[in-house]
């Protein structure tokens, strides 16, 4: 019993002397970069080349590369944190594209990213978002109008209900060949029905409530209308690409409530933010407020929001009005008439 004992001593004390040894030195480890890259963004720069930023300098080749619709590509580059990828062939305009690739920093920590991106669109318009509702009803459901001030092309342009960070709907534009002077009706809250086709080559195909025989009229697929009385309508090159457009409406106040700056949700002041951030809208102070938006207390389904005919944008609730009761005017021009309680 007494051997027994002592072995079992023995065998503890050498466990704690090779316990209490010298420790393996890990510093090395934690010094050495382990950080993938992050992926900061991503575009067509032309109608043959899509750009990729990270966040810190890529080797200069790829561990996989693979496009969904297959292009073949004429050049690969790196500079520094840049990737610029040319293809033979020009990608068709607005339409969309998946990449899969693997990339590894100077280091070999990897990443690898799956995304969309669009075909550039060399030959947009110039527009703007011209007249809105988002207090719809049955007869008359939300809808927003874009005015065509140029000739172009809309293959890939993207209008959100809410901002390309932050979204509840969006309907990214078929490729119409526009004039100056048209109009495109956005119908954000159709019925579902067979006739609500999206008008790309003639104007007057379309069925449903509120179509214009002299307007193209587009539908938001499973759209539920626009937020009622606190909202961002944003308008974008591409659903990558950079800010047209945007507005922002609110009937609340900064003294709203505490936690959100008065927009009622942490998402809601985000998009705001985020629009501020584009210079897309302006704002009395250092941060865009409840105040600084466009008011619908006062708009219905048939007293829309508005620009003046002629025109300033100034990116601010200045540059909007709401007009009369049925004098909204979607697909024809805006009533400078001013609706007063």
């Amino acid at each position: 019993m007494m051997k027994s004992y002592k072995t079992i001593s023995l065998i503890i004390f050498l466990t704690v002397i090779v316990s209490c040894g010298p420790l393996e030195d890990y510093r090395q480890f934690t010094e050495r970069d382990i950080r993938p890259p992050i992926f900061i963004s991503m575009g067509t720069i032309n109608p043959n080349t899509l750009e990729l930023q990270f966040s810190e300098n890529i080797l200069e080749e790829p561990e996989y590369l693979f496009f969904d619709p297959a292009i073949e590509i004429k050049d690969y580059s790196v500079d520094a944190e840049k990737i610029q990828i040319s293809f033979e062939e020009y990608l068709e305009p607005g339409g969309l594209y998946k990449i899969e690739i693997t990339v590894s920093d100077i280091t070999e920590n990897s990443l690898t990213l799956i995304a969309d991106f669009y075909g550039y669109n060399s030959n947009i318009p110039d527009l703007i978002i011209n007249e809105f509702t988002c207090q719809g009803s049955t007869t008359n459901p939300d809808k927003v109008e874009l005015r065509i001030l140029s000739d172009g092309n809309t293959a890939g342009i993207c209008i959100y209900e809410g901002i390309d960070t932050e979204w509840n709907q969006r309907k990214i534009l078929p490729p119409i060949d526009v004039v100056e002077g048209d109009y495109i009706i956005i119908h954000f809250k159709p019925e579902g029905v067979p006739e609500e086709v999206d008008e790309v080559l003639v104007k007057d195909i379309s069925g449903g409530l509120n179509v214009h025989p002299e307007a193209w009229d587009l539908w938001v697929e499973g759209g539920s209308g626009l937020s009622g009385n606190n909202g961002t309508i944003t308008l974008f090159t591409n659903p990558r690409g950079n800010l047209i457009d945007g507005l922002l409406y609110s009937n609340r106040t900064s003294s709203s409530d505490e936690n959100y700056r008065g927009f009622a949700r942490t998402v809601t002041m985000n998009k705001a933010d985020r629009l501020f951030d584009l210079e897309g809208w302006t704002a009395a102070a250092d941060l865009i407020a409840p105040e600084d938006a466009i008011n619908p207390e006062d708009s219905t389904a048939t007293r829309s929001m508005c620009r003046e005919y002629i025109y300033e944008d100034t990116n601010s609730s200045l540059d909007w009005h709401i007009v009369p009761t049925s004098t909204a005017s979607f697909g024809e021009i805006n009533s400078d008439e001013v609706y007063s309680p």
